[in-house]
């Protein structure tokens, strides 16, 4: 049996499932459609074609599915989908997709967006991610699974986060985050491995140990970058972790790929 509070307003034709729980003053639209148990604190907003799956907790003051902020938008019936389990907090804002970027903004499964975060248009991602306070997601960034967003860092539209990524808080991203890799500064720069991620999350001590042999000769080896690439693609063809930063790497965006400082020195 849902809970609806008599200040909160639900559009007709909005969906909502088993033990739905909407607090005082939320105002669910009409063509949203809330999963079995989700919750909705108070003052919290979902607007526009907008799914949120099973278990997820919205807080107050969260504006969730209202057209993106993108000036070519003109009313395109995108889509915004947010996964299970997830934990939405206070001032966090999603918009849906575009036209111009498949027409559809997704968030995965047992995500953390802490207070003030942004995902723009067009994003995509993946399972446990944490965004930090005010961190913000420009348009058709993709992220993957536990990658974690610093608090009041920023990342430039078309980018890719590697999954298990980690980005420094208040760094300024504008290139991709290689898989595992660890950014930091007011234009990221590569600082090394998410080592304490990995460590955390049960990852065998002999794949680390191949990571970061394959990190080093990587970035700091002889040779050009393309035939260092190779080269640590021949000699770890058997490491799939190695072999995972190899494929993001080769499948670069237009925004290239962050690297360390020449100097080694942080901003």
């Amino acid at each position: 049996m849902s809970q609806i509070h008599p200040t909160a307003v639900v559009e007709d034709g909005a969906k909502i499932g088993a033990g739905v729980r909407i607090g005082p003053y939320c105002h669910v639209g009409p063509q949203v459609e809330l999963g079995d148990g989700v919750e909705l604190l108070s003052h919290a907003v979902v607007a526009g074609i907008t799914t949120v799956g099973e278990g997820t907790r919205i807080f107050p003051f969260a504006s969730i599915g209202h057209q993106p902020q993108d000036l070519k938008f003109k009313g395109e019936p995108s889509r915004l989908v947010i996964g299970k389990n997830n934990t939405i907090r206070e001032g966090v804002t999603m918009n849906p997709g575009t036209e111009g970027g498949g027409m559809l903004t997704r968030v995965g499964d047992n995500c953390l967006f802490m207070a003030g975060a942004h995902v723009a248009h067009d994003c995509l991602l993946g399972n446990n991610v944490i965004m930090a306070n005010n961190a913000t997601l420009a348009g058709h960034i993709e992220v993957g699974d536990f990658a974690f967003v610093g608090g009041l860092a920023a990342v430039h539209q078309f980018c890719r986060i590697g999954p298990h990524a980690m980005i420094g808080g208040m760094s300024g991203v504008e290139q991709d985050v290689i898989p595992y890799g660890m950014v930091i500064g007011n234009r990221a720069h590569l600082t090394g491995l998410n080592l304490v991620g990995l460590k955390r999350r049960g990852f065998e001590r002999e794949d680390i140990t191949s990571l970061r042999a394959a990190y080093d000769q990587l970035f700091s080896g002889g040779g050009t970058f393309v035939q260092r690439l190779d080269e640590v693609a021949r000699k770890f063809a058997q490491v799939a972790l190695v072999q995972e930063v190899i494929t993001f790497i080769r499948n670069a965006s237009k925004r290239g790929i962050c690297q360390p400082q020449a100097d080694g020195t942080s901003s």
